[in-house]
């Protein structure tokens, strides 16, 4: 097949001692899923149905080393949210919450970085979140652990600091939606594929941060990650 012209480049995930990497298909987001964050923006964080949103594959910034960050235009309100990352290896439709994690190859830190004014406004006015979600550099994720070689972590602490001070601390337990649930609640909707990346929702404490600031985002067992914003 001839191509009129040259594709993106494709984006890929380190993956834990190992050569071999992920390829990005795509990425799906839950939105609110602990408590507290809901309440810090302003929702109730009763346990309704799940949402999601997506960012697109460039997105995605391999963050198994340290990495930089350019701060993004048409904001003054660049915010961190640290969150478990969840890598598909097999695709399917209609999960069942008892199947879910045989569909997963592992799991990652990543941080769901946000342009929160624009998807402040954007929610105000009923409209989508895209430009304050879904922009490049906007998903930088740490290297990849095969479930095969850690388990499914459902205990683990989560954290962010900025600066060496820590803006977010909690454990994945306390997520709403359990990694299986959320999985088998989208599979309702869209079939799952091979190399879909799913980030399961941010702890309280988001927050700003601007050019010279760094960030160290960690999940226990899973290592961290490292992010430096440049201007």
């Amino acid at each position: 097949m001839k191509l009129a012209f040259e594709a993106p480049v494709l984006h890929t995930l380190t993956v834990a001692g190992r050569q071999e990497r992920i390829p990005v298909n795509r990425v799906f987001c839950v939105g609110r899923n602990y408590a507290a964050h809901a309440r810090e923006m302003g929702k109730d964080p009763d346990r309704e149905p799940p949402f999601f949103f997506m960012k697109p594959a460039s997105a995605v910034v391999d963050a198994a080393n340290p990495v930089r960050l350019k701060y993004p235009p048409k904001t003054q309100n660049y915010h961190h949210e640290i969150e478990l990352v969840v890598v598909i290896a097999s695709g399917a439709r209609d999960v069942a919450i008892r199947d879910a994690l045989n569909h997963v190859y592992g799991y990652a830190v990543g941080l769901d970085m946000t342009r929160r004014d624009l998807q402040l406004q954007a929610r105000d006015q009923g409209r989508p979140w895209e430009f304050g979600k879904s922009f490049s550099q906007s998903a930088p994720i740490g290297s990849v652990y095969r479930a095969e070689d850690i388990g499914h972590p459902g205990t683990s602490d989560i954290a962010v600091e900025v600066n060496g001070k820590t803006k977010q601390s909690s454990n994945i337990s306390k997520m709403i939606w359990s990694v299986e649930e959320s999985i088998s609640y989208l599979s309702q909707y869209e079939a799952l594929e091979p190399g879909d990346v799913l980030f399961t929702g941010t702890p309280e404490g988001v927050g700003p941060v601007v050019p010279g600031d760094s960030l160290r985002g960690s999940i226990a067992g899973l290592g961290e990650i490292s992010v430096s914003i440049i201007d």
